[in-house]
């Protein structure tokens, strides 16, 4: 059984950082992404990362302030977040691709994680 489990989620104050873990258990993927939704707001990309070659892709809004990284051992994938800001506070939502093909389209990904609250305070 496949499962997405995210742990890090917390509120911060502006200017803070936060790291968020995805542990993949049940199979491995070609690629694993986050995304975030805010209240009102439709889910969005933030970042994704191709699991064998480890090159990543970020949305605008976060380019520069987040990182994706992985542990392939752990099967674990972790979003540093740094010079958070209030706009940034979200669910945000670890998943996963069992494709080759590298997407930010939400629709494409396979398998989500339950999500985890982050909350940035001005």
């Amino acid at each position: 059984q496949v499962q997405l489990v995210e742990s890090g989620g917390g509120l911060v104050q502006a200017g803070g950082s936060l790291r968020l873990s995805c542990a993949a258990s049940g199979r491995t993927f070609a690629a694993m992404g986050w995304f975030r939704q805010a209240p009102g707001k439709e889910r969005e990309f933030v970042g994704r990362i191709n699991w064998t070659s480890g090159s990543t892709y970020y949305a605008d809004s976060v380019k520069g302030r987040f990182t994706i990284s992985r542990d392939n051992a752990k099967n674990t994938m972790y979003l540093t977040m740094n010079s958070l800001e209030p706009e940034d506070t979200a669910v945000y939502y670890c998943a996963a691709r069992r494709g080759i093909v590298m997407t930010i389209v939400a629709a494409y990904y396979d398998y989500w994680g339950q999500g985890t609250q982050v909350t940035v305070s001005s």
